[in-house]
């Protein structure tokens, strides 16, 4: 755009200074030139006007390995042929050239070439998801101009569709549902709280026993007064804290620790849907939809490419710190949810894990037990886990692929809290073996397996 106007305005001024001296030739070839630049500009308007694109459903859901197979279809409605078009259709630019990258793609989803009168091109491309994720594609970017390359136009074309890639789930081995299992039904082997709608007898009254213990029909055929003796709250089920804050993972091991993480949280999730037992996800990780902008009906035009590009790509930023969470509670549907928050989330430097910790505990069911994913141990972190043990939760804790020096600051500053199981998992592969671990006894508040 900026050359256009450069040779609008020289052109001018040699017409001028033609004019001036009286040279005829000179002027006619300016009147000329101007005529061609502003006849150049007009058709370039029209060419690209007469553009149209539509594109082929994409399919919502994928697993990790998959391909998305991507199809656009650009028609030239007008007689006229339109000398050259360039086509690129938008992917995010975070996915693609992160290393190793999110999303690769096979085939071509830029193309050049001449678009004759009622004549069609079509972008056919298929995206590999190599990581879990909620992306969008499109829209179509087109660019045209004059012959001469002295006036460019763009234009955006096409609604972008969005798909999501789940994350990976991996069996959990080493339980059985009538014997040993480490999630599903447990107990607390330290009898914290007590189940009144459960009653396991009656005995005779204390002194300090409340009102509403008294068992008056025991009390009216004995003639002596009797209190309810009540079973202790048993645990079902789990409620997971998946730590996603952007200091807790180093650049250093990404993507491949947070893409642990997530994986161990959608296994432990499968695990306890499958017992049919309640399950829910907290975390303090922000949702991808939230970066996405809204979509744009009909078309829009550019001068520049760079314009069209900040105008339609996906936002960087978000400014999101209001936690993630999915309500502990059974259904066939649960884990779905948790499955489709795990795809879309991603870090963020917002909410630290024991500010985090703090905020959903009102919202958390004492009948669960609490799941703590974590990438590192803060001391902020493991009193917030603490406060939790002390106020009646079963905490177990899963610790992410530390170093061994990180590991041994994590375990000390855990243990210096009291709170005693910790499991380490080094690897996807260690997942599967993840809740056969033996927990720690010495802990009166730990979750017991028998």
């Amino acid at each position: 755009m900026k050359a256009y106007w450069k040779w609008l305005i020289a052109a001018i001024v040699i017409l001028v200074a033609a004019l001036i001296i009286e040279s005829g030739l000179l002027a006619y070839a300016m009147y000329v030139l101007l005529g061609v630049m502003l006849l150049s500009r007009l058709m370039a308007r029209d060419w690209i006007g007469r553009v149209t694109a539509a594109r082929e459903p994409v399919v919502h859901e994928a697993e990790v390995g998959d391909e998305v197979p991507v199809e656009v279809i650009v028609k030239n409605n007008g007689k006229a042929p339109v000398p050259w078009m360039l086509l690129e259709d938008l992917l995010p630019t975070s996915a693609i050239q992160q290393r190793p990258p999110r999303l690769e793609v096979n085939g071509k989803r830029l193309r050049i070439g001449t678009l004759w009168g009622g004549g069609e091109m079509k972008l056919k491309y298929k995206i590999v998801c190599k990581y879990r994720g909620f992306y969008q594609v499109g829209p179509l970017l087109m660019e045209s101009g004059d012959l001469f390359g002295l006036h460019r136009r763009h234009r955006v074309e096409t609604e972008p569709a969005y798909f999501i890639v789940y994350p990976r789930v991996i069996e959990v081995s080493g339980y059985d549902i009538a014997s040993r299992r480490p999630i599903g039904d447990v107990r607390l082997t330290h009898r914290l709280y007590e189940d009144p709608t459960r009653i396991a007898g009656v005995r005779q009254y204390q002194a300090g026993d409340p009102l509403n213990r008294v068992h008056w029909r025991a009390t009216a055929r004995t003639g002596v007064l009797h209190s309810k003796i009540y079973d202790p709250t048993t645990m079902a089920g789990a409620t997971i804290l998946l730590d996603f804050h952007l200091e807790s993972y180093p650049k250093r091991g990404e993507p491949q620790r947070s893409e642990l993480a997530v994986t161990a949280a959608a296994s432990i999730a499968n695990a306890v849907s499958v017992l049919g037992q309640q399950v829910g996800l907290a975390t303090n990780g922000r949702d991808t939809a939230d970066r996405l902008r809204q979509k744009r009906k009909g078309s829009l035009a550019f001068d520049t490419r760079m314009g069209a590009r900040s105008e339609v790509e996906e936002i960087a930023a978000n400014e999101r710190l209001r936690p993630m969470q999915v309500e502990t509670r059974r259904g066939v549907e649960q884990f779905q949810r948790i499955r489709e928050m795990l795809a879309r989330v991603e870090l963020t430097d917002g909410t630290p894990f024991g500010n985090f910790v703090i905020e959903v505990t009102p919202r958390l069911p004492r009948d669960a037990s609490v799941i703590a994913i974590l990438g590192q141990v803060s001391i902020e972190t493991a009193v917030a886990l603490a406060t939790l043990q002390r106020q009646g939760f079963a905490v177990s804790v899963v610790l992410v692929s530390l170093e061994p020096n990180q590991l041994e600051t994590a375990y000390g500053r855990l243990m210096a809290e009291n709170v005693r199981d910790i499991r380490h998992l080094p690897s996807e592969q260690a997942i599967a073996d993840l809740c056969s671990q033996s927990m720690h006894r010495g802990n009166p508040y730990a979750v017991a397996l028998e």
